[in-house]
């Protein structure tokens, strides 16, 4: 790089020193000098400066380039939201649709068994009063004292299986605690499902955000760069020559 100034002060001085043409500001400098030094400036200047003007060049394509990537990561990171939250509804809803049918299952075959029960006690019932009936017309001929005593114990065991059924039922139907336990399972089940969706729409939120923070970052260092290399391209100095020729093929 100094002998890009070197160049450039001797370029100077050759100017200077050159001889003015009459009635003109022009001044005739050596043709050969001058070429020589624009070539020792030319590859004195370092790679930096072409891959500058290459990005200055191509800024728009990185740009859009740049943005099409951004709107693509936005858009997948938006369908893959979707796609998690659709899931979670889906198995939430099986999960409810599961806990309902068991709960109802469960609600049929306790009033199944407790209509059971309270059939066969009826029946023993049944069975027992038409045994003391059966045993009071067969004693008919006893004595009356035998007689109130079988339909007093008749009575006695009717009372007792009646009794003996309806708590058997009142315990059967206080299983129905079980149903709500599987109502208030199925509401926690739900409220999970919907935890677990809100977490993975801020995961994904978050995830977005940082790749577009990244992604920005790399924007604004390539901007930088390129501002750089502008500012040395205008802090530069090329000079007004005469060659004009040359001058276009040295900046290619």
């Amino acid at each position: 790089m100094y002998r890009v100034f070197e160049a450039l002060d001797e370029l100077v001085a050759i100017t200077e020193e050159a001889r003015s043409v009459p009635m003109t500001a022009s001044c005739v400098v050596p043709r050969g000098d001058v070429l020589e030094l624009l070539d020792d400036v030319r590859d004195a200047l370092p790679a930096e400066l072409d891959d500058a003007q290459d990005v200055l060049d191509h800024r728009d394509k990185l740009v859009g380039d740049a943005r099409a990537l951004a709107d693509k990561t936005v858009g997948d990171a938006d369908d893959e939201a979707r796609t998690l939250i659709e899931d979670a509804r889906a198995d939430a809803d099986r999960m409810l649709s599961d806990a309902k049918a068991q709960a109802d299952r469960m609600v049929a075959e306790a009033r199944a068994h407790a209509d059971e029960l309270v059939a066969d006690a009826q029946a023993e019932a049944d069975g027992l009063i038409a045994d003391g009936k059966r045993q009071y017309d067969a004693v008919t001929g006893r004595a009356r004292s035998e007689a109130d005593r079988m339909i007093e114990a008749g009575k006695a065991a009717y009372d007792r299986s009646v009794a003996d059924g309806e708590a058997e039922q009142a315990r059967l139907v206080s299983q129905t605690e079980v149903v709500q336990s599987a109502h208030a399972e199925s509401a926690r089940v739900i409220d999970g499902a919907h935890a677990e969706s809100d977490r993975l729409r801020t995961e994904c939120d978050e995830y977005v955000d940082g790749k577009l923070a990244e992604f920005e970052e790399v924007l604004d260092t390539t901007l930088r760069s390129v501002g750089r290399g502008r500012q040395q391209l205008r802090t530069s100095g090329r000079p007004d020559y005469a060659e004009a020729d040359h001058r276009a093929g040295w900046r290619r």
